[in-house]
């Protein structure tokens, strides 16, 4: 039977990455200001919003399936109406969207949150800014903290620069007080997050701005809250922050480094600024400061001209770094960026081939680094609730999503979500462990 549908009620979608997820939680923030609900589901919804992702080609069909499928629903008398915000359509502009998509009543671009209002029905003109607010069925114990926007660097593959446009810092202080409402919120963890986290404060003229940020957090913050930082790009990280933070007190030995090749050829076609040498002597430095250093790096495979021989380079950078995680794509030519134009484009055959014997030498380099935690005590930031005697959750080595878990077998049954246990672990795989808590 259809659900009646609730007025000034809105139903909030994030689709990509973390980012967006922030901006989603910032968006709901101002509709519940102005007065809307934010619905649990999209059925019975008056509004269904959805925030987009305009990446990568494969993510941009993904978003235009999930807005069909919505505009079924309000075909079905099941939603009034359809809001579309974010990177979409600053990649290709309201107006051409709405020519292919009619059903959709309005797209906002990213951050316009006084479009976003007027878009709902409800008065741009608000007193002050409310609050991030977390959406349904999100976790508490986990949040993400956006320092900057845009990106100043050009990598002849990438899009955002245009879609989100060059960098925008947030002042520290700021991001000293968001933080705070996110712990007082619930979270156990905080993720930091950016285009690239070493450019932050380059556009406010701070040096050193992210050690500067990650002081004052450690200062502000609780001792039990977990900072992590994602998305560093390695030609910014010095030997100064990988010791920042391998001794932090909160901040977690991880970091996650995109390299994307390690060929210097392919570097340079990818206007990257790296090259073998001064990538390997970054991941072994980290090392040497600290050996039990938690090490991801992303690459890609089939970027144009990439050789035979290039590939095999990349091959041979992974067996001699041993990182921990290694996430891993095929190049995807995007209408707007110089690589898409290039030559001696590689035929999605060789990406596919490439791509899976990539991975399967990261496996075994990323079993042999799992296998060093045999035996040990680690700390556990429980992620799901026991159930028949088992929970899940991750250690300082894994971040939210796109790493592995960690099984605790035998689970006490009032295990919480957001708690931190000491487990040893007993088993691992390529990606995932086993342990049992430590009970003193």
């Amino acid at each position: 039977m259809r659900q009646a549908i609730k007025e000034k009620s809105v139903y909030c979608l994030s689709l990509g990455c973390a980012k967006n997820g922030v901006d989603s939680e910032r968006i709901a923030g101002f509709l519940r200001g102005a007065g809307y609900e934010i619905a649990a589901e999209a059925d019975g919804a008056e509004i269904c919003l959805v925030n987009t992702c305009g990446f990568i080609r494969s993510a941009v069909e993904e978003n235009i399936d999930v807005i069909l499928d919505l505009a079924g629903m309000k075909a079905a008398g099941r939603t009034k109406r359809i809001a579309v915000v974010g990177c979409l359509i600053n990649r290709y502009g309201a107006e051409e969207l709405a020519k292919n998509i009619p059903e959709v009543d309005c797209w906002v671009k990213s951050e316009d949150y006084d479009g976003i209002l007027s878009a709902v029905g409800a008065a741009p003109e608000r007193a002050d800014t409310p609050g991030r607010m977390l959406l349904p069925a999100s976790p508490s114990h986990l949040a993400y903290l956006k320092i900057s926007e845009g990106c100043d660097k050009r990598c002849s593959y990438c899009i955002i620069p245009s879609i989100r446009g060059s960098l925008r810092s947030v002042p520290l202080v700021d991001l000293v007080s968001e933080a705070e409402g996110l712990v007082s919120r619930g979270a156990s963890e905080i993720c930091l997050v950016g285009q690239d986290l070493t450019a932050y404060g380059a556009d406010l003229g701070i040096n050193d701005a992210l050690i500067k940020l990650l002081d004052a957090l450690e200062t502000s913050l609780p001792s039990d809250v977990w900072l992590r930082l994602l998305y560093l790009q390695p030609s910014g990280v010095g030997v100064k922050l990988l010791e920042r933070v391998a001794s932090g007190r909160l901040v977690l030995p991880y970091l996650d480094m995109p390299i994307q090749h390690a060929s210097d050829r392919v570097l340079s076609l990818m206007n990257r600024g790296e090259t073998y040498e001064s990538l390997l002597e970054l991941f072994k430095k980290a090392r040497e400061i600290r050996p039990d250093f938690a090490l991801r790096t992303t690459c890609m495979v089939g970027f144009p001209g990439e050789k035979r021989e290039d590939f095999e380079i990349l091959l041979r950078f992974l067996r001699e770094a041993e990182l921990d995680r290694v996430g891993a794509f095929a190049f995807s030519p995007e209408d707007g960026t110089p690589a898409a134009k290039m030559p001696d484009q590689v035929t999605e055959r060789t990406k596919k081939s490439r791509l899976g014997r990539l991975m399967s030498v990261q496996e075994e380099v990323s079993l042999a680094r799992q296998s060093l935690y045999l035996g040990r005590e680690i700390d556990v930031l429980i992620d799901s609730a026991p159930l028949e005697g088992l929970a899940e959750g991750r250690s300082f080595r894994e971040a939210p999503e796109v790493d592995g878990l960690i099984e605790i077998q035998g689970a006490r049954s009032d295990l919480r979500v957001g708690e931190r246990i000491r487990a040893i672990v007993t088993d691992v795989t390529e990606h995932d462990m086993i342990a049992a808590e430590v009970l003193r």
